[in-house]
């Protein structure tokens, strides 16, 4: 049982280090490029007035009941001549949110704006469902989306359009930043997450010619390459990255605007969080499942595409090692003490901590492109973060196990809230569930579990995987205690 132990523990070792070598790789291809992109965001080219083309705004909702105002509000002021521009409200929504949608429509049609009410008999296909059911009444060139928790910038089409420039252009993915970034402490850490990826990650794809994906929202896509790539489907909970890699393997272009920034709400709720976590997590394992061996046999990609490909389809596989790693390694500090003999394994294991030297590098260079003042909060923003990820591995392999094996669940959007700051409330949401699951109770477990690694470290006097049993001990008390007391949260009259 010993040996199978650390064999496992080693393999997953090993192959979470393959991963942070990819994400090395564009860490590298991110660095090499900084020159050449800040002399384009210097260069503002507006297009001429004359020759824009038309554009739809689609807005998929379903009971946005706190956000949908803001949403249409902020979309009706896009710096864009109002005769080439039409707008799709696809509301699936089964509260009072229609009416709110409805009145808002007739107020900016009374204006003179291109709107329309699209309401569907069938929410069939959920998100995907609605961006295809409004397409073919579309009568934009090219089709701009954005989420219900969105806030574009009024000049958001005159800044992504000119990439289009390019007939082969399918996409062009603008990055998200964050309304309610300063509400709480999971706020703040989401953002840091997110920030690495809209920067290292996303610039480093598109500047290094691989393949990469659209974000769902805050994007401009060209309406032939839709169609060409076989439109939306459904049959996974990321219709973005599936039709993405589908109109990439067809030809089409990815374009990513670091320069361009669409702010959005981050959940405040951790089950909001979970039900997002496990969306994409779940999502990336059904495309990985779908387009991998595509992704292998189209001709014209190459080796280093279809390896990133590779790295970036399975990458929610990382939260399965990251929990094996976590379980084995209390077990660990006992084998250590029992078998001196195997010092040298224990030798060749340490060195994987290169691995933290990565991730570091990757989460903390968005602190420099993006201009925060205070670069110490890598100090605290990193173990944080990672705890909480490391507190969310249990639920995130649940999803992604059940990505691979083929198991449908419905598509559960994430609750927006329209919080800001800390003083804002969102005890009468409705949407949030409420719901403890046994899933909670053993994240709490778990949090005992390294607990007692730590006490194991001073029973054995051996301090070596201290700091990580603290990390998973805050990290899944985090996720417990935010899971009972969000759970708790008392419901008031709106």
């Amino acid at each position: 049982m010993e040996v199978i132990i650390l064999i496992f523990y080693g393999l997953a070792l090993f192959l979470l280090f393959a991963y942070n070598c990819g994400q090395l790789s564009l860490i590298i291809t991110y660095l090499r490029n900084s020159r050449r992109r800040r002399k384009e965001a210097m260069i503002q080219n507006r297009p001429n007035i004359a020759d824009l083309p038309s554009v739809t705004i689609q807005l998929p909702v379903y009971n946005e009941l706190y956000v949908v105002e803001r949403l249409i509000d902020s979309v009706a002021k896009l710096n864009y001549p109002q005769h080439k521009l039409d707008i799709q409200l696809l509301d699936d929504s089964t509260d009072e949110t229609v009416e709110i949608i409805a009145r808002k429509v007739a107020e900016y049609k009374q204006r003179g704006l291109n709107i329309e009410h699209v309401r569907r008999p069938e929410r069939k296909g959920f998100k995907a469902g609605a961006l295809a059911y409004g397409l073919p009444f579309a009568q934009g060139e090219f089709i701009a989306i954005f989420d219900a928790d969105f806030v574009p910038d009024p000049d958001f089409l005159l800044k992504t359009l000119p990439h289009f420039s390019d007939a082969r252009v399918a996409i062009v993915q603008t990055r998200w930043e964050h309304l309610n970034e300063d509400f709480s402490l999971m706020t703040q850490l989401q953002a840091f997450g997110l920030n690495a990826h809209f920067t290292v990650e996303q610039s480093g794809r598109y500047e290094g010619g691989y393949l990469a994906n659209f974000n769902g929202t805050g994007g401009v896509w060209r309406k032939e390459a839709i169609l060409d790539a076989g439109g939306w489907q459904s049959d996974t909970l990321t219709e973005d990255l599936d039709l993405s890699y589908r109109a990439q393997l067809r030809g089409w272009k990815f374009v990513y605007c670091e320069s361009v920034g669409s702010p959005a709400e981050l959940p405040v709720a951790m089950n909001a969080l979970k039900s997002q976590q496990y969306r994409w997590m779940k999502g990336a394992a059904e495309c990985a499942r779908k387009l991998a061996r595509r992704v292998l046999v189209t001709p014209g990609i190459s080796l280093s595409m279809k390896v990133h490909a590779f790295y970036h389809l399975f990458s929610s596989a990382t939260f399965i090692l990251v929990l094996i790693l976590g379980v084995l390694s209390v077990p660990l500090i006992y084998i250590r003490r029992m078998h001196p003999e195997w010092e040298t394994v224990f030798t060749v294991i340490n060195l994987f901590q290169v691995n933290l030297l990565i991730l570091i590098t990757f989460y903390g260079i968005p602190l420099w492109a993006l201009g925060e003042k205070n670069k110490a909060k890598l100090a605290w923003y990193f173990p944080m973060y990672s705890s909480l990820m490391m507190g969310l591995s249990l639920h995130n392999t649940i999803a992604v196990v059940e990505g691979y094996i083929g198991r449908k669940t419905p598509f559960v959007r994430t609750p927006k809230f329209n919080v800001n700051v800390s003083s804002d409330s969102w005890a009468a949401n409705k949407y949030v569930s409420r719901k403890l699951n046994w899933l909670t109770l053993v994240e709490g477990t778990l949090a005992l579990y390294f607990l007692g690694g730590l006490a194991l470290a001073f029973y054995v006097n051996d301090f070596r995987m201290f700091f990580l049993h603290i990390m998973l001990m805050v990290g899944f008390g985090m996720v417990f205690i935010y899971s009972l007391v969000h759970a708790g949260q008392k419901t008031v009259t709106a």
